[in-house]
Parts: C-alpha cells; sequence; structure tokens
C-alpha cells in the first residue's frame, strides 16, 4: 500500500471525502499521474497520453470509451478504466474488450502523436482498473497474475480519500499487481551496486559520468552519448527544451524534476529521457562500456 500525499495522520480524526463523480476522479489522477505506477520498476515512470477516447466498436455491441491512455517507459502502453464504486468482474469483461481494439487504438491515438517513436508490434499493453475498492473474487483472480489474451496483464488500483479535521485532504491507495506475461523483458540492470530499470539506469550513468568528468560541456556529453543511442528523443535535451515539450503536450518524455536535472560544466542543465526500452537501451549500455562503465544484467 501507498501513500500519496506524506503526511502523517497520527490523532487527526478523518472521514471518508469519496469522488463524486469519475470526472473528478479522472481530474485528480491527471494532476497526480504517478498514482498511477504499478511498480518501482517497469512500470514507474508514467505519462498521460490522452483522456475521454472513443473507440468504434469497443463493446460487443456498440462503440466504447476509454478514459485514460497511459504510457509506461518507452514500449509499454496502458488502458485505465475507472469506476466510482467497487470494482468487479463485469469492469474486467470490459476493459477485455477495449483491449480487442488495440491495433485500433494504436492507429488513433499513439502513432498519430508526432513525439512517440514505437511500432505496434513492438508495444507491450496492460490494462488498469481504478475504483475505490475490489471484490474478492477480481482481486483473487488478478493477485493470481490473470492476463486478457493470456498476454496482457491486468492491475486494480483501489482510491480512498479522506478529509482531515485540519482540512488536508489524505489519498490512500492499494495496488495490486502481478505481471505473468512473458511479453515483458524483466531484464534488471546493476550498476554501481544498485538495480534499475531502463530509463533510470541512464539517468545514473549520466549524472555519474558527469560527476567524474568534470567540467563536461553539453556538446562534450553529446559527443559522449550521441542522440542516435536513444533515436527520436536522443539520449537528453536541455531543460528548456525538456519544459517546453512537457508545457505544449502535457508528456513527460523527460526526467524534469529538480533532483533528476544534470548540470554541466559550461552552465547548461540538461534532461535526460524517458523513453528507453528493449529497442535501443543496449545501444546505450554497449556505449558506456566502450568508455569504461559496468553495467551487468540480471534477467
Amino acid at each position: 500500500m501507498r501513500v500519496f500525499k506524506h503526511v502523517t495522520a497520527n490523532d487527526i480524526p478523518l472521514r471518508p471525502f469519496p469522488f463524486l463523480r469519475e470526472l473528478s476522479m479522472e481530474s485528480y489522477l491527471i494532476e497526480n499521474e504517478n498514482i498511477l505506477k504499478l511498480d518501482e520498476n517497469d512500470f514507474s515512470d508514467v505519462t498521460i497520453i490522452d483522456v475521454e477516447l472513443t473507440l468504434k466498436n469497443g463493446r460487443k455491441y456498440t462503440d466504447g470509451r476509454i478514459d485514460i491512455l497511459v504510457q509506461y517507459g518507452q514500449d509499454t502502453f496502458g488502458v485505465v478504466e475507472l469506476k466510482l464504486g467497487t470494482l468487479t468482474s463485469l469492469h474486467l469483461e470490459q476493459l477485455e474488450d477495449y483491449m480487442q481494439q488495440k491495433e485500433q487504438l494504436y492507429n488513433t491515438y499513439i502513432k498519430t502523436k508526432a513525439n512517440i517513436d514505437v511500432e505496434f508490434k513492438d508495444i507491450n499493453w496492460v490494462g488498469v482498473l481504478v475504483g475505490s475498492a475490489i471484490s474478492a473474487e477480481l482481486d483473487e483472480k488478478l493477485s493470481s497474475g490473470y492476463q486478457i489474451d493470456n498476454n496482457i496483464p491486468v492491475a486494480a488500483l483501489t482510491i480512498s480519500r479522506y478529509r482531515g479535521e485540519d482540512n488536508q485532504i489524505y489519498v490512500i491507495t492499494d495496488t495490486i499487481f502481478n505481471n505473468k506475461s512473458r511479453n515483458f523483458d524483466r531484464t534488471k540492470f546493476i550498476y554501481n551496486g544498485q538495480k534499475y530499470n531502463k530509463g533510470r539506469l541512464v539517468l545514473a550513468v549520466l549524472k555519474d559520468y558527469v560527476e567524474e568528468n568534470k567540467p563536461v560541456s553539453y556538446a562534450e556529453l553529446r559527443k559522449a552519448f550521441p542522440d542516435n543511442l536513444q533515436g527520436s528523443s536522443g539520449v537528453f535535451v536541455t531543460k528548456e527544451k525538456a519544459l517546453s515539450i512537457f508545457e505544449r503536450t502535457g508528456y513527460k518524455r523527460y526526467y524534469i524534476k529538480d533532483d533528476e536535472l544534470i548540470k554541466l560544466g559550461d552552465g547548461s542543465v540538461i534532461a535526460v529521457t524517458t523513453q528507453w526500452g528493449k529497442g535501443n537501451i543496449y545501444k546505450f549500455i554497449e556505449r558506456a562500456r566502450e568508455l569504461g562503465i559496468t553495467i551487468e544484467s540480471e534477467n
């Protein structure tokens, strides 16, 4: 269980403060998209792509509407279905219907995004159900590693919202996710004794490289780690460009938190891209090893 708002509630009486409409829940998740992270590794870098998406023939006898489309890392996309009440098997069936139209989803809402560079055949999918509670039957099913079509894992998030007498809002989330799909590359990377997922590995390597090779300029760092190691996003860009992309599109394609930005010797500040998958991470690792950096993999 993760407490999203890091506030101690000891001795503060809390009363339930549930969402009254799905749109309110949706708005809250848009503002706090990290709630949708499913683990601390492959599903930890979350970007909301779009909301309220029409899907032709999305249900058996009618069109459907996807509440939220999310991206995890570079090559994993998720369909998020929101419910105000208790999640049940009926909601899972709705998600299953939507996943039958994933190629339409890709062609209509993913392929058309200029800053998303991934082919349909290379995409992994995940279903995410969000509600205020979950039935015992569905809990057991998802906890056992249920997959749609034997290859699409499904997660469930329950959100409980409270208001304290201090007028603070407290949100508690509980995540149920057991990914047994063989489609996902579960390789973890060991660098300086720590395990990393793909994106966080690159960030850690660049931070250390800059620290150990002071003063390194923007041009020198780009020569060491050229754009073609990653693809269209480049390994890194200036902080200004990363923020501009985020402000223009709403998509977090780079690590832009204060403790994630890297200051270089020429005074410039860079942001490392989050867009790493099995199609490009090994190019980066090969280049890092050429520079004498030790990175090991663990399956």
